[in-house]
């Protein structure tokens, strides 16, 4: 217990001066970077029938005798020529997005232009599918990812989420407003719960005589804290909004998925496969590569991704911040081993 009193001083200690060192860095960046106008981003847009197609060919052809391929390139250049003389008008179109979230579902601006540039468009859009990958993180965070995502419902878009690895608690807060789930076999769905988490260094602080002072106006202004002493009424307090923001949680997955009993899957735990679909929680299981490459034998698939460009300032930070966090989750992950790790 001793050991990880210090260790977790020592931590505080090397975020304090990692701290101490960025901010006055990232201050003088910005003040002489200025400020930039217009729009700091572009769309990049991605092919995916054309690409699939082309690694097809490519492993068809490698299996031809030079005689044969010869004329496979040739049927092939044909074929291209005659669709770019008469294109279809009513062509209709699928466009594929990727969510990568994090605790703080900070890609919900790039989701939210990439959704517009849809909604904007005059394209036939046939279907948006979506591509989730998140443990969830913040319920008013990933509560913002559902209504941008809702907005395609709302205007008569089909959306799919396929999910290959997880989509839990956030993750599938988020996914439960489509029209279609689809994940992989070993994919993790649910997590319909809520978690909260706080370390308190009251007796450590009294220990060592330090004294903290914390004044608010209102009972219930700060419920816990981390320095000061909690008390069993700020607790109760506490427990009782996680509460409530569970049962907002599980009228929501009901709302949007009402064939889920919530009494059954809002437990926060996680399903796969087979049990997941059994539950409801998913509607088909499949990868996300089988899911595409279905629809483009029928359908022309474009990927969209919004681009941000980051002036220096911003890119600095970017890399403080992934240093920091993959550091974190290295020292987590050993002392917390996965229970899911086979």
């Amino acid at each position: 217990m001793e050991f990880i009193i210090q260790y977790g001083v020592f931590l505080l200690k090397v975020i304090t001066i990692v701290i101490a060192i960025l901010l006055p860095v990232l201050m003088i960046i910005n003040s002489s970077k200025g400020k930039s106008a217009g729009d700091k981003g572009h769309l990049q847009i991605k092919n995916l029938s054309d690409q699939f197609e082309s690694m097809g060919n490519a492993l068809q052809g490698s299996l031809m005798d030079a005689k044969t391929f010869k004329k496979f390139r040739k049927d092939l250049d044909k074929k291209k020529k005659k669709q770019d003389k008469t294109p279809s008008k009513d062509q209709q179109s699928i466009f594929v997005l990727n969510f990568n979230g994090d605790i703080q579902a900070s890609e919900v601006d790039k989701l939210k232009h990439e959704i517009n540039a849809i909604l904007l468009s005059e394209t036939k859009c046939k279907e948006v599918v979506l591509k989730v990958e998140s443990g969830g993180g913040s319920a008013y965070a990933y509560g913002l990812c559902a209504a941008e995502l809702k907005r395609l419902i709302d205007n008569k878009i089909k959306l799919t989420v396929c999910i290959d690895k997880v989509a839990a608690s956030g993750g599938y807060l988020m996914s439960c407003v489509a029209t279609k789930i689809v994940a992989a076999p070993w994919a993790l769905v649910g997590s319909i719960g809520v978690i909260a988490q706080m370390p308190n260094i009251n007796k450590l602080l009294k220990k060592n005589l330090v004294d903290f002072e914390m004044h608010t106006a209102g009972e219930f202004k700060r419920t816990l804290t981390v320095f000061g002493e909690n008390t069993e009424e700020g607790r109760n307090k506490f427990k009782s909004e996680l509460e409530d923001l569970h049962i907002i949680f599980k009228d929501f997955v009901k709302d949007n998925r009402p064939e889920i009993d919530t009494s059954v899957v809002a437990t926060g735990e996680v399903w796969q496969g087979e049990r997941a679909l059994e539950v409801g929680l998913i509607d088909e299981i499949g990868t996300s590569d089988d899911y595409l490459v279905t629809l483009s034998k029928k359908f022309k698939l474009f990927e969209i991704e919004y681009i941000e460009k980051k002036n220096l300032s911003e890119r600095f930070a970017f890399a403080a911040e992934t240093f920091l966090n993959r550091t974190f989750l290295r020292i987590y992950d050993r002392l917390n081993k996965s229970r899911f790790i086979s």
